[in-house]
């Protein structure tokens, strides 16, 4: 069984991950911010569970020495690495704040560099382990409104492939995760709001794309049994989209150009955009009334 280390493990994807892994045998760290918060110890001593709650922002460099270094974060006990630490952006370009461009770029992107760095060189020294870098499928469809969000998702793939690449010959695998739109406090009680006043219609219209999340959008369980399959080997691709959206999402991507993908965007308003978007995908995002 493998001992795998997942970040930002105290809810949503993170913490669902921990409980799926461990409940099928595997050790798990589930690293986090603030442990005092979290109710994984609770779980695990209730069910006897092999999870070890531990202390990690991965914006801090020290953090993530301190984590690796020793204990049972130790980089040379790892076999399995799950970056899912990060953090959400909806604002148009112009809009979005740089500071807040590099908060999101720092934990999305730099905190998963940061954990990948402390661990590639004990499993490149034993010529095994697996890195799987939580991406999105913001990670290869830029939309209008999640320009932050999306740079440091395309970052992290473009990462992953090179990254994999390097490190075949060793034994390393890493792949990624690609989750569409899942129900997540990420997603939910803390989805931001776009700024107030903005000309930019189009934050507001990625907040549609998760107003029905709570009663439609699928629980954070479906990306984690996507990782235990992966962990155990049943699932071999490099990238794997995970939730009933996220290869529909991408599909419709595929099949459209460029051109045509930012002139869906071209009009202010929410009528005329909300219709076009139903009649390419079937999805409709325009607000209910009651």
């Amino acid at each position: 069984m493998a001992k795998t280390l997942i970040t930002g493990a105290s809810k949503g994807i993170g913490r669902e991950t921990a409980l799926v892994l461990a409940r099928a045998g595997h050790a798990v760290v589930a690293a986090m911010r603030t442990p005092k918060d979290c109710d994984l110890a609770e779980i695990a001593a209730r069910e006897g569970l092999p999870i070890t709650v531990a202390e990690l922002d991965v914006d801090d460099d020290a953090s993530v020495a301190r984590l690796f270094a020793t204990g049972p974060g130790a980089a040379d006990s790892i076999d399995v690495l799950i970056n899912n630490a990060g953090i959400y952006s909806i604002d148009a370009v112009e809009d979005e704040t740089l500071a807040r461009f590099q908060e999101v770029m720092n934990t999305n992107y730099f905190g998963a560099l940061r954990c990948i760095k402390a661990v590639a060189p004990a499993m490149r020294a034993r010529r095994a382990g697996l890195i799987i870098n939580v991406s999105s499928i913001a990670g290869r469809i830029a939309a209008a409104g999640s320009g932050a969000y999306a740079a440091s998702k395309f970052a992290v793939e473009g990462m992953s492939e090179s990254l994999a690449a390097e490190m075949s010959a060793f034994g390393v695998r890493v792949v990624l995760v690609e989750p569409g739109i899942i129900a997540t406090p990420m997603t939910l009680a803390n989805l931001p709001k776009p700024k107030a006043g903005s000309p930019y219609p189009h934050g507001g219209r990625m907040r549609a794309f998760y107003t029905a999340t709570p009663d439609s959008g699928p629980p954070p369980t479906v990306v984690a049994e996507t990782m235990l399959e992966i962990v155990e080997g049943r699932t071999t691709r490099f990238r794997t989209p995970s939730g009933p959206d996220a290869e529909p999402f991408l599909g419709l991507r595929a099949s459209m150009t460029d051109e045509a993908w930012i002139g869906m965007n071209d009009t202010l308003d929410d009528t005329v955009y909300f219709d076009r978007f139903l009649a390419l995908s079937g999805l409709d995002l325009r607000p209910t009334t009651t």
